[in-house]
C-alpha cells in the first residue's frame, strides 16, 4: 500500500471546505435531481452542521490521503448511531482528479477500515449517490453492500 492518512492541518481546511461544499452541491444537482439554488443551500447547511467547530468538531476526523509525501485526496470519518448500534461513518472519500486510477481510493478504504477497527468499530457505513458509478463500483469491490436504495422519477 502506497498511501497513508494524516490529520488535516488548519491551513488546509478552508480550501478543502470550499471544494467539499461545491462538490456536494454538484452531486446533488447531477445525481439528486435538486435545483441549483436548493443544492447549494443544502450543501452550506449540511457542512455548517458537520463541521460546527471546524477541525475541532467532536466525532468528525478530516484526514488527508498522502502518497510519497504528496496530497492525493481526503477522508472524512466519524461516528454514527443507527438503530442503537454505533458504527464508523465515512462522510466523504475524495481522490484528487490528477490522482484517480492509481489505486489510492482502494488504499484509503483499507486505511479507513484499519482506523475504524482500532477505534473498536465492527462496521463502516456510508452514503453514495446512485449516479456515482465509480464510487459504487469501488465500494462494492471492497465488500460494501447496499442497505437501502432511494429512487425517484421526474414527472415532467
Amino acid at each position: 500500500m502506497s498511501a497513508q492518512l494524516r490529520p488535516m492541518r488548519e491551513d488546509e481546511f478552508p480550501a478543502f471546505l470550499e471544494r467539499a461544499k461545491l462538490s456536494y452541491a454538484q452531486d446533488m444537482i447531477e445525481n439528486g435531481r435538486l435545483d441549483d439554488a436548493v443544492a447549494h443551500r443544502k450543501s452550506e447547511a449540511d457542512h455548517a452542521s458537520l463541521y460546527a467547530d471546524g477541525l475541532a468538531t467532536p466525532g468528525v476526523d478530516v484526514l488527508v490521503v498522502e502518497a510519497d509525501g504528496e496530497r492525493v485526496g481526503h477522508v472524512v470519518l466519524g461516528k454514527r448511531e443507527e438503530h442503537g448500534v454505533s458504527s464508523a461513518f465515512l462522510w466523504d472519500l475524495g481522490i484528487l482528479e490528477a490522482h484517480l486510477g492509481h489505486g489510492y481510493g482502494r488504499d484509503a478504504l483499507e486505511l479507513i477500515e484499519d482506523e475504524a477497527r482500532s477505534r473498536g468499530y465492527g462496521r463502516i457505513a456510508l452514503n453514495v449517490f446512485g449516479g456515482n458509478e465509480v464510487a459504487r463500483t469501488l465500494y462494492r469491490s471492497a465488500g460494501y453492500g447496499e442497505t437501502a436504495v432511494s429512487m425517484a422519477k421526474d414527472l415532467g
